[in-house]
């Protein structure tokens, strides 16, 4: 996949946004497009009001139902009064997706916004909404079939973050071959799984010595805890230095199985996503370090491009152009991410209203944060 930034757009941006979307050739194919994407060409009104679908792919992961639908539900009311929003979420099941995109295009949403949960089996689904006349906006993952938006993170810079955090983290012990690490990277399932798993391996390989790695279905937390705990009972829990985890789930996961196997003191563990308990593991020394993605531009942009492609306009704030194949110039926006260590959280999450101090700092954990300087 190409990337193409916008006219006076950094160069080195522009290199971010290659990075974070260089996928296999699987990618999906997209509509001819030089900002006002075919879809419903115009059909809806704002005065009027119509309907949007939004199609999220999972609740395990607190970022969907506390932050990216309420947001995403917020900027579309700001644009769009009138629209109304018909919202499932497929609780991680490839096939109940496809039934919800059937259902909501039989009630006669002129626009989706799809978070998908299989990239590649949705592409049936994604083709029949643009043959009923009806854009689709890829939502965080890329989707295949022919999207007529993008909005996403930096996935593979992310990778390169999470490598690098890691690699900072095991170092601290000495040389970071002096034992093993273990690898455990997100669902097979998810493109961008494989996008965090390739810059983490740009950052790693040849620095670190591999004892394990995993493919996770499903970011299981469970599945990690297993993985890592089969890890461990074949490495020995004294050679393991480290564990790179994709993301806080499989982050806990991993910790939880090393607290099992009386590891001490905890090899550093890392992940993404900034969730609470992450957080909180963090404040309390038993994860080294997560990512912090900002939803808030990801939310403002899916709704920007939805009410524009719905009602025929162009989505002015599109940064990027995502080019694959015989699909060309299809607007995108990517957002950057920071890494977050116990140093920094409230410079990134608190001062920006991800998270309060109150919600972080539970009586659990108020020792741990004054001692962290979150007060």
């Amino acid at each position: 996949m190409r990337i193409t930034r916008r006219t006076g757009m950094r160069s080195a941006l522009t290199a971010v946004a290659v990075a974070a979307l260089a996928l296999a050739s699987g990618c999906g194919q997209a509509p001819q497009s030089g900002g006002n994407a075919s879809g419903s060409a115009g059909a809806a009104s704002i005065d009027q009001g119509f309907k949007i679908g939004l199609l999220l792919p999972e609740s395990k992961t607190a970022r969907y139902e506390k932050f990216d639908r309420p947001l995403i539900e917020q900027n579309i009311k700001k644009l769009c009064p009138k629209c109304t929003i018909q919202y499932l979420n497929a609780n991680q099941q490839a096939n109940t997706q496809q039934q919800q995109v059937d259902t909501v295009l039989t009630a006669g949403v002129k626009v989706l916004i799809l978070d998908s949960v299989n990239f590649k089996s949705i592409a049936s689904s994604v083709a029949k909404a643009k043959a009923q006349g009806v854009p689709v906006v890829a939502y965080d993952r890329l989707a295949e079939g022919p999207i007529s938006a993008y909005t996403s993170f930096d996935n593979e810079n992310i990778g390169k973050l999470q490598g690098q955090a890691f690699l900072a983290a095991v170092s601290k012990g000495g040389n970071p071959k002096r034992g093993k690490v273990v690898l455990i990277n997100g669902s097979p399932d998810d493109p961008n799984a494989a996008q965090f798993k390739k810059g983490m391996h740009s950052v790693l390989d040849g620095k670190v010595d591999v004892g394990a790695e995993y493919d996770t279905p499903d970011w299981s937390p469970d599945q990690a805890q297993t993985e890592a705990a089969g890890a461990i009972t074949k490495l020995g829990v004294k050679n393991v230095i480290g564990i790179y985890a994709a993301n806080d789930g499989t982050a806990g996961g991993a910790i939880a199985a090393l607290k099992a196997a009386n590891a001490s003191p905890l090899p550093p563990v890392t992940g993404q996503d900034a969730e609470v308990a992450g957080l909180q593991r963090i404040v309390t020394g038993d994860q080294y370090a997560t990512i912090y993605k900002s939803i808030k531009p990801q939310a403002e942009a899916a709704a920007g491009f939805a009410v524009a492609l719905a009602t025929g306009k162009k989505y002015d704030k599109a940064t990027s152009t995502v080019s694959s194949g015989s699909a060309q110039n299809v607007p995108a926006v990517i957002v950057p991410a920071v890494t977050v260590t116990k140093d920094n959280i409230k410079d990134t999450v608190v001062k920006d209203g991800y998270w309060t101090v109150q919600e972080i700092c539970t009586p659990q954990y108020a020792a741990a944060c004054k001692a962290a300087g979150l007060t």
